[in-house]
């Protein structure tokens, strides 16, 4: 009987522990199939964390929003609500500190507020790549960028509910990974 009992425990710990991941993959594909895509302009960094690999660190014009609200902490939760500007990218609506009823928005932590600007931190600020093409991309990018009149890079960004997933970064009207091959070329 003790041992009977031990194969139900082991059984039903097996099951929670498939379900936590299962459960997280269904989530983010959700935003990535019925979420708004956004663009947000963006300028790559590449750093290396030895616990999480090489990635590509991603800068957003819109992290910096104008404001005179001398209201906002640092390390603040805040909702930040987007739109699309005229020319189809990414622009904040407007900031708020309780989540909003409608449209598209998602959470983010303010960093510092000067006079006249709130600077945030976007949740999806990682985009992780292939260990050996992330300092590639990098590269490849900082030469991109300092060409006359580059056409901006940019990410593309699911927003559904408050989530957001990082889908892709496009560099030259390219995703980054098929612009690194063809550097390399």
């Amino acid at each position: 009987m003790k041992t009977k009992n031990m194969f139900i425990l082991f059984v039903v710990v097996a099951i929670a522990q498939a379900f936590v991941p299962l459960k997280m993959i269904y989530d983010t594909e959700k935003i990535n199939d019925e979420g708004t895509v956004y663009k947000f302009k963006t300028q790559p960094i590449d750093p290396n964390d030895p616990f999480r690999g090489k990635y590509v660190t991603l800068r957003f014009e819109a992290e910096n929003f104008k404001t005179t609200d001398t209201t906002w902490n640092r390390n603040e939760d805040v909702y930040v609500c987007i739109e699309n500007d005229n020319e189809g990218y990414a622009s904040i609506k407007e900031i708020l500190k309780e989540k909003p009823q409608e449209g598209d928005y998602f959470k983010a932590k303010t960093v510092y507020f000067v006079s006249g600007g709130l600077r945030l931190n976007f949740p999806f600020d990682r985009y992780y790549m292939e260990e050996s093409k992330a300092p590639q991309a990098e590269v490849a990018y900082r030469k991109y960028s300092t060409a006359e009149n580059p056409k901006p890079a940019y990410a593309l960004v699911a927003i559904k509910d408050g989530e957001t997933y990082l889908k892709d970064v496009i560099v030259d009207d390219k995703p980054i990974r098929e612009y690194v091959i063809e550097q390399q070329e």
